[in-house]
């Protein structure tokens, strides 16, 4: 049960970077979370809507996963995988915080998976 809902807050905090990403990355709610200005939201916002589109795919793949059943804990761990490599490479070449924001919460519901 605590590892269904560690995976379903992943896959939350993945839907809320898609709708940041993709909708919201140039208005000043987006910009102040990314820290950028208009000249660069504006620049970027497609690059950023791409990413976005990609963290839809990383949630989509986690609720998949969750809806299985029990039969979905390979899916999770995959999915789960792939949410720690973005994580500590967003840490790496951007900000350290992906590694606290984006890593860490998919650490620990990877833990709970293979507990559980």
């Amino acid at each position: 049960m605590l590892a269904n809902v560690l995976v379903a807050l992943v896959a939350l905090i993945h839907l809320y970077f898609l709708i940041l990403e993709m909708f919201l990355w140039d208005k000043p709610f987006g910009r102040r979370v990314f820290g950028t200005t208009a000249e660069f939201a504006s620049a970027s916002k497609v690059l950023a809507a791409n990413q976005g589109l990609y963290n839809g795919f990383l949630s989509a793949g986690l609720v998949w996963g969750l809806m299985l059943g029990s039969a979905g804990r390979p899916v999770q761990l995959f999915f789960l995988g792939c949410v720690i490599v973005a994580g500590v490479f967003g840490a790496a070449t951007v900000s350290r915080k992906i590694l606290w924001v984006q890593a860490l919460p998919a650490a620990i519901a990877l833990a709970a998976v293979l507990i559980g």
